[in-house]
């Protein structure tokens, strides 16, 4: 990865934040970009950190145990993927964000682990709002009861929610999505006792439409980096979205 390539990319996203801000009254500032390194080794970790772009998004535990070591110091490193409870351990270790946390019994083994590693962890409740079989996450219907959990957690704190709309070529399907989770964000900080601040949603295909929805952290992968493994145009956003399940 070109450094004067990654610059380039990153300019573009951030300005494109930035108008997706203005368009719904917001400031910039309030949006985070966190980019998502599946697939691309650690000299591409080191340009996007020489870049400014320390916040850097794994989506798997094996390949961000391997990766991290290797990579520069002051990167904030964030779990963006399918995380199993029997990796609660090393994500505690390895991670300073989690962003897809999806029961209560996850929840409860992060908060073990969590206590452990002797740190205390962000966290982001995922959330099935398009209710699809393939998409792991909580039904809405059970977030109520996960965020009440919390109460009695010591090391992890819930500061928001996370979601994957279904994957479409036009970004306006992933709408009203984005507006669902918001909905519920606030509808549920009463329960969470706290402002749950973050809303974690949006990719390379459809991030500005999040950020209009209220988005507070996105996750770019072939924005930023470039398509995985070689492969085309066409294949992106089906391996950005592959890349936040697993």
């Amino acid at each position: 990865m070109d450094a004067t390539e990654f610059a380039a990319r990153l300019e573009r996203a951030r300005a494109r934040v930035a108008a997706a801000c203005r368009r719904a009254g917001r400031d910039p500032a309030e949006v985070a970009i966190v980019a998502v390194a599946k697939n691309f080794g650690p000299q591409d970790v080191a340009v996007a950190a020489a870049c400014g772009q320390t916040r850097i998004g794994e989506s798997k535990v094996q390949e961000a145990r391997q990766k991290i070591p290797l990579c520069p110091g002051g990167v904030e490193w964030h779990m963006v993927g399918h995380l199993q409870t029997n990796k609660a351990r090393d994500a505690a270790r390895l991670f300073g964000m989690i962003h897809s946390v999806d029961s209560e019994r996850l929840l409860r083994a992060l908060d073990a682990a969590c206590g452990e590693a002797g740190v205390r962890m962000p966290v982001c409740l995922q959330v099935n709002v398009s209710g699809e079989s393939s998409k792991f996450g909580l039904p809405p219907e059970d977030g109520p009861s996960a965020l009440e959990a919390c109460a009695g957690l010591a090391c992890v704190e819930v500061v928001g929610l996370m979601t994957i709309p279904p994957f479409s070529r036009d970004a306006e399907e992933a709408r009203p999505h984005f507006r669902r989770l918001r909905e519920l964000r606030d509808r549920w900080r009463a329960a969470a006792g706290g402002e749950l601040a973050h809303l974690s949603m949006g990719m390379s295909d459809d991030f500005e439409v999040a950020v209009e929805e209220g988005a507070t952290l996105v996750r770019l992968g072939t924005a930023l980096f470039g398509a995985r493994n070689g492969r085309g145009a066409g294949a992106r956003a089906a391996a950005e979205s592959e890349a936040t399940e697993q």
